[in-house]
Formats: C-alpha cells, sequence, structure tokens
C-alpha cells in the first residue's frame, strides 16, 4: 500500500500528519510512504528526520509571510504553477491514498488527486476553515475535523476526530507519571511547572513577557520555556542572570522535539497559543491553560479556544494584554484550589486517539473499504494510544 502525505508550513500542519503516520507505520509495517511539502515551511527540517521520509516540495511556499511584497504577487503564480507539477508527482507514484493537513499544499495536492481519481483525506484542525480548506474542501474525497462546530461548515462525508497528536505515553512515561515526566526533565518534583509555548515559532511577546517577570517566578516554580530558534540566546542569556541556586528552575529551550510528551506531563499549567495541536494536546494531558490567541488570526484562534474556555479548562488573555503580570497571575493559579478542576476538564474535552481515527479512514479509502461510522471514530478518539 502506498500513502502519499501532503503537509507543511508551520507545526499545526506537520505534526499531526506526523501522529498519522506513526499510527500507519505500527498498522501496517510495509507501508509505503512519501511527503509532498513546499518551500520555506518547517517540513524541510522536521520530515527528514523525525519521519525518516523523503521529501519531495512543490514550487509554492508553504509558510507565507503576513506583510506585503513581491512575494504577494508571486505566490498565486507559484500556487497555479504547482498545480501540474502536483499532477505529475501523482501520477508518478501513484499513491493509494493521500493525507493532506491543509494549507496551500493542499489545494494544488487535491486538485491532482481529484483529477486523477486518487482519494484523499483532508484534515482541518481549526474551528473555522481556513481560506485554503474553503477553497479546496470539495476536492477530498472525505473530510475530518477537530471541532464539532466545524463539521457543518464543511461537504459530506465530514467526520469529527478531534487533532491527531504525539502519544504521551512513549519512552517510559504513563499518562500520569509526573514524577517520571520531571526527572526526564531534570526538574525537582515538589515545585509546580509552567510552560511557556508559543507554538512551532517563535512569539516575541511571550518572550519579553517571561524576561518581565522570571525572577518572581523562578520563586515560586520552574519555568520550562520553549522559545524557537529566534529567541533562545535571549533567553540563556536571561537565565545566567538569574541568582544561581535559582537557574535550575528556568528552563529555556528553542525545540522539544522528543521530551515534548515529558513537558506537558510534568507541567501544571500551560500558557500558549490556540493553535489546534496545543489545545489538543494539553486537553490529552489534563493541561489547564491560559491561552493567548495569536493576533492575525485571532477569530480562528478564539474559535478554537473556545471548547477548552467553555469546559472551564482554560482562560482566555488578549495578545495585547500579555505581559509580565499575566504570567505572575498564573504563577498565583498553580497554587489555586481552581486548578484540579481545570485539570479535570481539560480531560473532559480530550480526543487522544485522533491519529489512529485518521489512519483508520485512510486504511479504508485505500482498500476501498466501508468507511468507519462517527459512533465509531468516536470510541476510538476517546481511547489513549498505544
Amino acid at each position: 500500500m502506498r500513502i502519499l502525505i501532503a503537509a507543511g508550513g508551520t507545526g499545526g500542519h506537520i505534526y499531526p500528519a506526523l501522529a498519522v503516520v506513526t499510527q500507519l507505520r505500527t498498522r501496517l509495517p510495509e507501508l509505503e510512504l512519501r511527503w509532498l511539502g513546499g518551500h520555506r515551511g518547517l517540513e524541510q527540517d522536521i520530515v527528514p528526520t523525525q519521519a525518516g521520509l523523503a521529501l519531495d516540495r512543490l514550487w509554492l511556499r508553504s509558510l507565507r509571510t503576513v506583510d506585503a511584497s513581491i512575494n504577494s504577487v508571486l505566490d498565486p503564480l507559484r500556487l497555479a504553477a504547482s498545480v501540474p507539477q502536483a499532477v505529475w508527482q501523482l501520477a508518478r507514484w501513484r499513491p493509494d491514498a493521500i493525507y493532506t493537513t491543509g494549507g496551500y499544499v493542499a489545494i494544488p495536492v487535491l486538485a491532482a488527486a481529484a483529477l486523477l481519481r486518487i482519494p484523499s483525506l483532508l484534515w482541518e484542525g481549526n474551528a473555522v476553515p481556513g481560506r485554503s480548506v474553503r477553497l479546496s474542501a470539495r476536492l477530498a474525497t472525505v473530510r475530518t475535523v477537530s471541532f464539532r462546530v466545524t463539521e457543518a461548515r464543511l461537504p459530506a462525508p465530514t467526520f469529527v476526530t478531534g487533532t491527531p497528536i504525539r502519544a504521551l505515553t512513549s519512552r517510559g512515561l504513563t499518562a500520569h507519571d509526573r514524577a517520571a515526566a520531571h526527572a526526564r526533565l531534570g526538574l525537582p518534583v515538589d515545585v509546580p511547572v509552567l510552560l511557556v509555548f508559543g507554538g512551532s515559532q517563535s512569539v516575541r511577546r511571550l518572550t519579553d513577557a517571561v524576561a518581565e517577570a522570571v525572577s518572581d517566578l523562578v520563586e515560586r516554580c520552574c519555568v520550562v520555556h520553549i522559545t524557537g530558534s529566534v529567541a533562545i540566546e535571549e533567553a540563556t542569556a536571561l537565565r545566567e542572570g538569574l541568582p544561581t541556586e535559582r537557574r535550575e528552575r528556568y528552563r529555556p529551550v528553542a525545540f522539544l522535539h522528543d521530551d515534548m510528551d515529558a513537558a506537558l506531563l510534568a507541567a501544571d499549567l500551560l500558557v500558549g497559543r490556540a493553535g489546534s495541536s496545543t489545545l489538543a494536546e494539553a486537553a490529552a494531558a489534563g493541561l489547564p491553560m491560559i491561552v493567548v490567541p495569536y493576533p492575525h488570526a485571532a477569530a480562528h484562534q478564539r474559535a478554537n479556544a473556545a471548547e477548552m474556555v467553555e469546559a472551564g479548562a482554560a482562560l482566555l488573555v488578549d495578545d495585547a494584554d500579555l505581559d509580565g503580570d499575566t504570567l505572575r497571575q498564573a504563577c498565583d493559579l498553580l497554587f489555586d484550589d481552581r486548578l484540579e478542576a481545570m485539570a479535570e476538564a481539560a480531560r473532559s474535552v480530550g480526543r487522544p486517539g485522533a491519529a489512529v481515527a485518521g489512519a483508520e479512514l485512510l486504511v479504508a479509502l485505500a482498500t476501498g473499504g466501508p468507511l468507519p461510522a462517527q459512533s465509531e471514530l468516536d470510541a476510538i478518539v476517546g481511547t489513549r494510544p498505544a
């Protein structure tokens, strides 16, 4: 069996696809996989190293800039030129099914798949579908979504599966073994942990807020700060400026690829964006959140966060209001009786088996078998994968 993964841009598009790849490989050891991405996105670094797959790239840029530039003119041309390129890639390899996580890569790939009559599965992680998904959703054979409110916004058949995430119980960890997670990260077991994470890209406002408050925070808690590559030097210098006896309580790291599961299980509270993957991993780990929607996608991220906020698992803070005082208040919450109720609420909305459900649907498409019913998928997504 051959399956093509089409995903690129930010980690929010790449890591869900990686989670599905892991489940496919567990189920079908002889499976042939290829990955099709674009230029400028994180896939060029992540896919070869973490998935062990060769990466083919279309001419389009999978990670676009929001500022006006010559690329505003060139990007539509690159997108159009990528359609015949995608047709050639698919005709050359002829996969049995295609899995795509939206973004600009999805548009030419789904167009080519429809032309060549190759079954495809499109996953949309935002509560409000993005532009590329709105343009290409009808070209997909089947769609899956993270939020129930999204189902009515896309053509049938669309299934609610949640966001595919990595297993949080790998490398000797169990879902409730905080001590093992603390040990993996070298954190003291008896000190609460605040995890600050802005997603797969650096977040200037989070970095500034940490710099403003860290000297106060480390007196009361440990701070694991995932900075991204841009801000790691600044954060490392900030750590060196702390008193020697408190430096171990501030742990800045650029990325936590292999140890992200440990960070999620060790943390008592997460401050971060409202990307679909961040929310899904926090819910699966039973981790309360202070959600700070990304300002350039505030409507989408607010809608994403609504489920956790309404369930009582998260508090919402506007990006413009995020500062050192926000983090100091987050530290206060670590010692508040509300935290345990928030953790239980987070677990109640988790769908840890979403990647298994995605793999189940993909195999059905690839083999021409019947698609599982929504009730069958509901049973799958509520189960933590091995």
